[in-house]
């Protein structure tokens, strides 16, 4: 984002897994973003930091229900720039259930692009939104844990975290 992308707000969030930068307009979230450290130097040019917009209080919202084990349904509405294919895989990620997990492979397959598992793996790389867009729910055809642009610490954090959230039976609560 440029300088002359001044509609840009940006939004400091303090979670479990570190800090994470919402970047929204007045209407969508763009950008949500995992940082080591809370340093406010590090927005991007054109961006108004502390300007709150009605996508960074509803990320900001939902976030905390998400971390506190209450919610995984995110509504925020997001403006996903990508290709096409981009576009299907990050669809694809979000219809994977809480708490469940999906090779790359299963997803190649599901959008037609079986010989391109490593494309889907750069997809999920690219995701400017994780968590909202689960790209952490995607793992290895042999169960492990790969990449992840947060980190695999991260990852694997989110997986459990969601897999205690999720509902276990007919009679779950």
């Amino acid at each position: 984002m440029s300088a002359e992308n001044s509609g840009f707000s940006t939004l400091w969030l303090e979670t479990p897994i570190g800090p994470m930068r919402a970047v929204a307009d007045q209407t969508h979230l763009h950008r949500l973003e995992f940082h080591d450290s809370m340093d406010a130097s590090d927005a991007l040019a054109g961006e108004a930091a502390g300007r709150r917009t009605a996508p960074l209080e509803q990320i900001e919202a939902e976030l905390a229900a998400y971390f506190a084990g209450e919610s995984a349904d995110f509504k925020t509405p997001m403006k996903i720039d990508g290709t096409p294919l981009e576009r299907k895989v990050w669809d694809r990620l979000r219809a994977v259930p809480l708490g469940e997990t999906c090779s790359y492979g299963d997803i190649a397959r599901d959008v037609d692009s079986i010989d391109a598992v490593r494309i889907i793996a750069r997809y999920c790389g690219t995701n400017r939104i994780p968590v909202v867009i689960p790209c952490h729910r995607c793992i290895g055809s042999d169960g492990s844990l790969t990449g992840f642009g947060g980190g695999l610490w991260r990852k694997k954090w989110l997986l459990r975290h969601e897999g205690r959230m999720r509902p276990v039976g007919l009679f779950a609560q």
